[in-house]
């Protein structure tokens, strides 16, 4: 395994230090699982990277692409791979609340004695993906909210616990918007990454087609346990960064605050900016793409490739910048300046 860098500085010592030999152990478990996945999705390695880096960081993510690009397969074939527990929700402007957490109901036993017992939603899982999340009434969307901040859901009163570890991988069609029911900024803020899907280059479709249009077809296989993921995630909270990576995130989210911002071009075309959260965000998403990485601290440029990742979500463009055709990306591009 390898360190990063010494010109980023003397590490900031968290509550433990990571464990050398397990930290290699994990990693190879975690090169295997990237093995297994890029032998069932073409293509899509970054968003494959991603998308694990969000599930070794605790979080959640959202994953906006066209149709038939593999957003449902790679859903479910993290859940294989990773051995979680999956579920899959297709969000419909018809979904209940109670369609998604479960409701109680009416028993009746032997003795005619009647009580309520709680059944629980398909939210009962290690993994739910929530397919085409935008499709659901605003009522349903803020079902979730509970249960990825807290990692509970509340019914009728009672609070009951979901299991652990707890992951949503929402998806969503940015095409097709009729009928659809835009997700509010406080769900937005609590996907870790929204990660855009792009459509394959030549030779990965050409590999694609000769993979699935055949008599047999691949299928996933387990490769580690929920064990060894917490085991992964716990460590990841535990590997060192540097002052200067600390540096470099503060200054790129207060940078991308109208308040506190001192570019003044940044200023005119950002009506709000990433909160507190996308920090703390940034610095789990880079501990975890170092581990990925096979590195024991993130180096600046884990800052870099996850900024837009983290941060494009969690930011809106004023009215003079839309008019003027500015875009969030453009902005991100000057935002990343900053770190030059």
């Amino acid at each position: 395994m390898a360190v990063s860098d010494k010109k980023h500085s003397a590490a900031l010592s968290p509550s433990a230090a990571p464990d050398v030999r397990k930290a290699d152990d994990l990693c190879e478990h975690l090169k295997a699982v990237q093995q297994e996945i890029s032998r069932i999705i073409f293509g899509q390695d970054q968003v494959v990277n991603q998308t694990l880096i969000t599930i070794l960081a605790g979080g959640h993510c959202l994953l906006v692409g066209a149709p038939g690009l593999g957003k449902t397969l790679l859903v479910t074939t993290l859940g294989t791979v990773l051995g979680l527990d999956t579920r899959r929700v297709q969000f419909t402007p018809d979904l209940m609340p109670s369609d998604i957490t479960g409701s109680e109901i009416l028993d009746e036993d032997n003795s005619g004695r009647r009580s309520f017992r709680f059944v629980p939603g398909p939210v009962f899982c290690q993994l739910l993906m929530a397919d085409e999340i935008n499709r659901a009434s605003p009522r349903t969307q803020s079902a979730l909210l509970q249960a990825m901040q807290e990692h509970q859901v509340s019914v009728a009163g009672t609070e009951h616990q979901l299991p652990a570890p707890f992951h949503v991988l929402a998806t969503q069609n940015p095409m097709e918007q009729e009928g659809t029911y835009p997700l509010p900024e406080a769900q937005l803020d609590r996907f870790m990454l929204q990660i855009p899907l792009t459509f394959p280059d030549e030779a990965a479709e050409r590999a694609m087609l000769l993979a699935t249009t055949g008599t047999e077809k691949a299928t996933p296989e387990r490769i580690i346990s929920t064990e060894i993921l917490s085991e992964a995630q716990a460590l990841v909270r535990t590997l060192p960064i540097g002052e200067k990576i600390v540096d470099a995130i503060l200054k790129l989210t207060r940078a991308a605050r109208p308040e506190t911002t001192r570019d003044e071009t940044l200023r005119r075309h950002i009506a709000w900016g990433p909160g507190p959260r996308a920090a703390q965000t940034l610095m789990l998403a880079t501990r975890a793409r170092a581990l990925l990485d096979g590195r024991l601290s993130p180096c600046i440029d884990d800052v870099i490739a996850l900024a837009r990742p983290v941060m494009a979500h969690r930011m809106a463009l004023t009215f003079a910048a839309r008019a003027d055709g500015v875009q969030i990306d453009s902005v991100m591009t000057q935002l990343l300046k900053i770190l030059d």
